[in-house]
């Protein structure tokens, strides 16, 4: 039978918690709200210690991410108030506003923001209800950052985005002489019931889509999350729907189609899923307040092993 530690404590937000998320290191946990702030939070064992209050939104914040610690410790805010925010710890316990993003990139909620593997580059990809995904990029020789967008990736709004493995599915057993090269891929999802994978061209400097819509679900796709690749030859992505269904979307390392399998019909709304770091399990939020984890079988079923 399988157990689970699990972790519980009052944050002390004034509102709706709507993302908890751990550092790389999982020593440090991020809350956001709707009372419009960030905090974070020292995690010993079952013990938990503030050490930052972060205000700057005007608006729900309903998303935070971490950046690798590469390149310091970084974390993202996306908020209602259309805004992206970055901040940096300066120094131990101190968090300043590093950047923000600028006015116009997005007019409507930012729903999602994403970090690309550490191997791309400091980027930040983030979702929006105004259909467009937009690409934050640091430049390391100006110490400034740039916008690529993608717009009307979702026309009737964005709801999330995950970066792709820096490398491609069965690269790590590959007979190609040379070193292999990070891509930039990302899968989003939106309101408008579809799943869908955008690549980067590094000749033409644009993002394209990849393929077709993945269109299994029938309402609102709320989230998406691409599995990490430890070796394995296949790409994985998981996402999650108003429908109440789960699906794994599989493709084979040479590419072509991706193929869908139904995880489970949960009978209710499905808010988030969320890969182990190894991709082997998977866990799943719906609107009943149940948190289960999945794992795949060696005949590639998937059965739930823990409910909390």
């Amino acid at each position: 039978m399988a157990t689970s530690a699990q972790l519980s404590f009052d944050p002390g937000h004034r509102d709706v918690v709507h993302d908890v998320q751990f550092d790389y290191y999982g020593r440090r946990v991020a809350t956001a709200s709707s009372d419009r702030t960030v905090k974070i939070f020292e995690v010993v064992g079952n013990e938990q210690k503030l050490v930052a209050d972060l205000s700057g939104h005007e608006g729900p914040v309903w998303q935070v991410a971490w950046g690798h610690p590469k390149f310091g410790n970084l974390l993202a805010s996306c908020s209602f108030d259309q805004r992206i925010i970055i901040w940096k710890e300066v120094s131990e316990g101190s968090w300043s506003m590093l950047y923000q993003s600028p006015a116009g990139l997005h007019e409507a909620s930012i729903n999602s923001v994403a970090f690309a593997p550490q191997e791309a580059g400091l980027l930040l990809a983030a979702a929006s209800s105004d259909g467009s995904i937009s690409i934050l990029a640091y430049n390391p020789n100006t110490g400034g950052w740039t916008t690529d967008k993608i717009p009307n990736a979702h026309p009737l709004g964005c709801l999330s985005v995950s970066w792709a493995p820096a490398f491609p599915a069965g690269s790590m057993v590959s007979t190609a002489s040379g070193p292999i090269q990070p891509v930039k891929s990302i899968a989003s999802s939106g309101c408008d019931n579809a799943v869908k994978i955008w690549s980067f061209n590094e000749a033409h400097g644009n993002w394209t889509q990849q393929g077709q819509d993945l269109g299994r679900h029938t309402n609102w796709v709320r989230d998406v999350a691409w599995a990490p690749n430890i070796g394995m030859p296949r790409s994985t992505i998981a996402s999650a729907s108003e429908d109440g269904k789960v699906f794994i979307w599989s493709q084979a390392a040479d590419g072509g189609a991706w193929q869908a399998a139904l995880l489970h019909d949960f009978g209710c709304a499905v808010w988030s899923v969320s890969w182990s770091v190894s991709g082997g399990m998977l866990a799943v939020s719906d609107s009943n307040n149940q948190v289960t984890l999945w794992k795949e079988t060696v005949d590639g079923n998937w059965e739930q092993v823990s409910k909390s």
